[in-house]
């Protein structure tokens, strides 16, 4: 086990890669008595075409990585949440475009927690009566999402960016293609993305990683697990203009929800350059549009927006894209002055004490974030993923150069990469 120092934060990493290919991972934090644990497959819901060891390419039903996160729970031995209550563990697990994750938090019984998660992620039980029932569980969740408005204008943005890659289809699929789903289908998408050199696990908070590390050394040593797999993940093309300029729904909502969103090109990144580059491009958009930004004070004090208005950016190896929006009263409004400030910044830059504040409030709320054991897990689970360190942010963030920030402003923020979602009331 090897011991990875960060002086400038005061923490210090603990890694060990075992014998079946396991990333581990733990971070003690002295003086908290909560642990918050992550086992995450570097599998998600665009992995739906791929090839196993120089094979034919296997194409899947749409959502069949969450389905699989969901039976997951399901025992010989019953529910697995009634186990972590029983040690006084609180567990979830969650699926995105190319991750799933099961986690718990305790304050208590740690070792029996982490063989519990241990244990159930690799002791797959699917049988054709509990695949029939958990199909009728999901789709009643993928009609309620039909009519939720932040998922259809979410969805809606992201089908008028892209042309053809899966990260346009809805992680939890279609009624019509989670019915298409078998146990066979889930066992071979379970042996293929659920190998242990597929997947790390991340602990944080008040524990002893010498002794835990001990533990899940034993642990997996007790199991038989085949060679590691190969894996070949298949992609469609996909050109760089958005698919379509306006996306709209109807809904029974009161007031209609807009987001506007710019395609990223610039994919194909990983460790620094894709840190980097999230970070930077973080910065452009708070610049532009967060809550010290003078359009966002405007559009609020008008009354166009409400405080639900936020941006984002993700950015993966294969897909990348940048969102602002949310309630809106008059969208056309919001959509034609977000539109001029962004063609404005494109051409006068962004100013270069508006370019330092954001630097500071990013510092501000990665230092904060570091107290939360949960964004530490989550979000340092993401960036291993995508070979990027979480605890290099502060450097990187202390490097970018206001430069930097105007040539990405003017990058990214292309006329012909950008796409309106809209939903709007029915009547």
């Amino acid at each position: 086990m090897r011991e990875i120092p960060y002086e400038q934060l005061g923490l210090t990493l603990y890694h060990e890669q075992l014998a079946n290919g396991l990333q581990v991972y733990l971070l003690p934090r002295p003086g908290y008595r909560q642990v918050y644990a992550t086992f995450t497959a570097h599998y998600g819901s665009v992995d739906s075409a791929f090839a196993r060891d120089g094979g034919p390419v296997r194409t899947v039903p749409d959502g069949i990585a969450h389905f699989l996160e969901h039976k997951m729970f399901e025992s010989p031995a019953g529910d697995v949440f009634n186990q972590f209550a029983a040690h006084g563990a609180s567990a979830n697990a969650f699926t995105s475009f190319d991750q799933t994750t099961y986690l718990f938090s305790c304050t208590e019984d740690v070792a029996e927690n982490i063989r519990i998660l241990l244990d159930f992620v690799q002791e797959p039980y699917f049988t054709d009566e509990n695949v029939e029932k958990e199909k009728g569980i999901i789709a009643q969740e993928i009609r309620m999402y039909e009519d939720h408005p932040e998922a259809r204008s979410f969805y809606g943005l992201l089908k008028a960016l892209y042309h053809a890659h899966p990260v346009r289809t809805e992680i939890a699929g279609t009624v019509e293609s989670i019915g298409q789903i078998t146990k066979d289908l889930l066992y071979e998408c379970y042996s293929t993305f659920y190998h242990p050199s597929n997947m790390v696990f991340f602990a944080v908070g008040g524990l002893d990683p010498h002794a835990l590390m001990d533990l899940i050394r034993d642990n997996q040593a007790k199991k038989s697990f085949g060679p590691p797999p190969r894996i070949t993940r298949v992609l469609p093309d996909e050109p760089a203009d958005a698919a379509a300029a306006r996306q709209e729904t109807r809904l029974a909502v009161s007031q209609p929800r807009c987001l506007i969103g710019w395609k990223e090109v610039r994919v194909g990144l990983a460790g620094l350059d894709l840190l980097r580059q999230e970070l930077l491009t973080g910065m452009v958009l708070d610049a532009l549009f967060g809550r010290s930004a003078d359009l966002y004070h405007e559009l609020l004090d008008e009354g166009v927006i409400d405080p639900s208005f936020t941006w984002e950016y993700e950015l993966a190896p294969s897909y990348g894209y940048s969102l602002v929006g949310g309630n809106v009263s008059r969208p056309e409004a919001f959509i034609a002055r977000a539109t001029a400030a962004v063609a404005r910044a494109r051409q006068e830059g962004i100013p270069k004490d508006v370019f330092e504040r954001s630097r500071r409030k990013h510092i501000g709320r990665f230092l904060s974030g570091l107290d939360a054991l949960g964004y530490v897990a989550r979000h340092f689970t993401a960036y291993h993923l995508r070979q990027a360190d979480l605890f290099a942010t502060l450097d990187v963030l202390l490097s970018l150069r206001w430069e930097d920030a105007n040539e990405r402003l003017r990058e990214h923020f292309a006329e012909e990469r950008q796409a309106v979602s809209l939903v709007l009331p029915r009547d």
